[in-house]
């Protein structure tokens, strides 16, 4: 059990930042007072979960603000006092946005509610209104929860599988709409590893197997790769990567064979600029053979968190097929830690940045604004969110390409709505992949889906309700209903 002192956050913080350290300080001897005499499961002090939370926190570079809300983000739960007294001490001491975001990570107390399961759909309400106001509120709850999978063997087994399974349900959701694949991959990994710890072994003993089995490959094409790169004066760095334990898990549960995960092995390629990627896109299929329908391009058309990066699977040496990624030193910051490399990237206005990205390019967001607006009532709230946000995802694209992030189950009624209200309520019939369909047919991944519209169509009629599955489509459906 490693014990961190408030030195080692402070040397951690000073790699990206010298100022300000006089509040993280002022923050842990806050959080170390309200949590003296307080125990771990694990026997060790209460004050290391948050001072790990701050560590995990200074990792990405986080603004003092957030390092200062992980320090203190059991505080307002855990302190004698009355909550809100101690949401206003920490403001009135420290800051509002520290209060802000220490209040939007803590628990609301059992006392309120009866049962069980009320209380933590109310948290995981408050939990995401709080987020819409400030992203950094859910980077300090993932941060929470990753230390908290991270010291999970000291709970009982049933907590253990309670734990792991809100992790992979709730938790690995939003770490994956933030971008911060780091984060994702190592919760579901830990997941995994209580959920079924004998297929975690098995398949940990896999992972190994294959590390040791493609070593020579990967060693191959990594130094011709890196020679043909410098032969053509272009600046690069070259990563290798193997799929994490829960990612072949869920390939192989999915009916995939073991050769056929295309994603198994990676090879990341890391250059200057967009030109660059292109460039070494094409002397990589000089020298291996690449399988065209393997190949994406997601600098021209980007995951909806932001990702980008050429995608294309070979066949490298040893007759293995090994993926390539291809991308720029600053995409692949993105593509680790999402959002939170805004840090790096915007110092000075890193939250005011982030927030508005959030707003204007992360399709999430949008949803979870709708969802936020539908009802008061939670328990409708979180089964929207569940079906909308922690379900399953498709696909598809308007004719002029714009991908859209839809709910599974969704049909062409969502796809109108999410373009524009008008368009929905103006909706006579649908296309998808160019031929004519229901306006109610379910869609899948990669279709084409083309809205058409009549201004003088009668608008949406009640029976639509029964064929949408986002939000925005069922309220806007709903008030054309009432003004008509």
């Amino acid at each position: 059990m490693n014990t961190l002192k408030l030195n080692d956050l402070l040397l951690k913080v000073s790699e990206y930042n010298n100022d300000e350290k006089d509040l993280i300080k002022k923050a842990y001897a806050f959080a170390e007072e309200i949590h003296r005499g307080q125990k771990r499961q694990s026997g060790e002090d209460y004050i290391q979960h948050p001072l790990n939370v701050a560590y995990i926190l200074a990792d990405m570079h986080a603004d003092t603000d957030t390092i200062c809300a992980g320090l203190l983000h059991d505080t307002i739960e855990d302190a004698r006092e009355d909550p809100n007294v101690v949401k206003q001490h920490i403001i009135d001491t420290f800051n509002s946005d520290i209060g802000f975001l220490a209040d939007g990570v803590t628990k609301i107390r059992r006392m309120n509610f009866l049962p069980k399961q009320d209380q933590n759909m109310a948290n995981k309400q408050k939990l995401l209104v709080s987020m819409a106001k400030d992203i950094r509120v859910i980077i300090i709850k993932l941060a929470d929860r990753l230390h908290n999978m991270r010291t999970l063997q000291y709970k009982s087994e049933f907590k253990q599988k309670e734990n792991a399974a809100e992790t992979l349900s709730m938790f690995v959701p939003f770490a994956y709409y933030i971008g911060a694949y780091i984060m994702k991959n190592e919760l579901e990994d830990l997941s995994f590893r209580y959920l079924k710890p004998e297929e975690y072994k098995r398949m940990e003993e896999l992972r190994q197997k294959i590390d040791n089995d493609s070593n020579h490959c990967l060693i191959e094409m990594l130094s011709k790769i890196n020679e043909v790169l410098s032969d053509n004066n272009i600046p690069h760095e070259i990563k290798v990567r193997t799929k994490n334990i829960y990612g072949i898990y869920k390939r192989l549960q999915q009916g995939y064979r073991l050769a056929d995960i295309h994603d198994l092995l990676s090879l990341k390629i890391m250059v200057n600029d967009i030109l660059n990627c292109y460039q070494t896109l094409g002397l990589v299929h000089l020298i291996y053979h690449p399988i065209p329908r393997r190949f994406k391009d997601y600098i021209c058309n980007p995951k909806t968190n932001l990702y980008s990066s050429l995608h294309t699977t070979v066949f490298g040496a040893d007759e293995r097929l090994v993926q390539t990624q291809i991308r720029t030193f600053e995409m692949d910051k993105i593509a680790s830690y999402g959002l939170t490399t805004y840090w790096d990237i915007h110092k000075g206005n890193a939250r005011e940045v982030m927030q508005e990205e959030l707003k204007n390019k992360f399709q999430f967001y949008e949803s979870l604004d709708e969802i936020l607006h539908m009802s008061k009532d939670t328990k409708i709230f979180i089964n929207q969110v569940k079906s909308e946000l922690l379900n399953d995802k498709i696909y598809v694209y308007t004719p002029s390409g714009e991908k859209l992030e839809l709910p599974k189950n969704a049909t062409p009624i969502d796809v109108a709505y999410r373009i524009h209200s008008e368009i929905g309520n103006t909706m006579v019939s649908a296309t998808v992949n160019e031929n004519i369909v229901d306006i109610g047919q379910t869609l899948k991944t990669d279709d084409i889906v083309r809205i058409i519209t009549d201004r003088n169509a009668e608008g949406p009629k009640e029976d639509w309700l029964n064929h949408v599955t986002t939000a925005k489509a069922k309220r806007k459906i709903k008030e054309a209903i009432r003004k008509a």
